[in-house]
């Protein structure tokens, strides 16, 4: 049976658990991107953001053949087991410090066009990678993500009025620590 582009989550996650690949497929087509995209900026490497949403996938697969329609949304679901694997993984970059400095990329300018680009995106990757844990994680759910406040809040399990706390003292740090952007340096 092959998916229709109208099918609901729950019913090819229902499928993908009776075992039918072309589901499987679908879902995957359809949440890899964004998945990706949140453990990219989570963890701030395409690496551990492959790692991360492999070992999504396969949590969903275990899981499917359980899953019970209208217990749960399925993207929340989602976004909250691959949250929490990045959890997982930075708080193992805590426990476990190197004795070598990792090896130092290149900061010399780049040879192609679009260096000024590149570099804002590098300073604004790592201004958002210095946030707290939970404001990072509101920004890049609410920004990034472009989740609702009520579905971001439910996923952080905390109040709306949280939620927007955390956001405005993530903006606030944000707009701080990019200020010279947009003064023009």
């Amino acid at each position: 049976m092959r998916p229709a582009a109208g099918d609901t989550d729950d019913e090819l996650v229902l499928r993908a658990g009776r075992g039918d690949p072309a589901a499987v497929r679908a879902l995957v087509a359809r949440k890899l991107p964004r998945i990706l995209a949140l453990a990219q900026r989570m963890l701030s490497d395409a690496a551990e953001a492959e790692d991360v949403a492999q070992e999504t996938f396969v949590r969903v697969w275990k899981n499917a053949p359980n899953w019970r329609p209208g217990e749960a949304k399925f993207d929340t679901w989602l976004h909250r087991v691959s949250l929490n694997l990045c959890y997982d993984r930075l708080r193992r970059r805590r426990e476990h410090p190197t004795a070598d400095p990792p090896e130092q990329v290149d900061a010399g300018p780049a040879p192609d066009r679009n260096l000024l680009a590149r570099d804002v995106g590098k300073r604004v990757a790592a201004s958002l990678q210095s946030l707290p844990p939970r404001q990072r994680e509101a920004i890049v759910l609410c920004h990034y993500q472009e989740l609702g406040n009520i579905e971001a809040a439910a996923l952080m399990q905390v109040s709306v009025e949280a939620l927007e706390s955390l956001l405005s003292r993530g903006r606030r740090a944000l707009r701080a620590a990019l200020a010279d952007l947009a003064d023009g340096g």
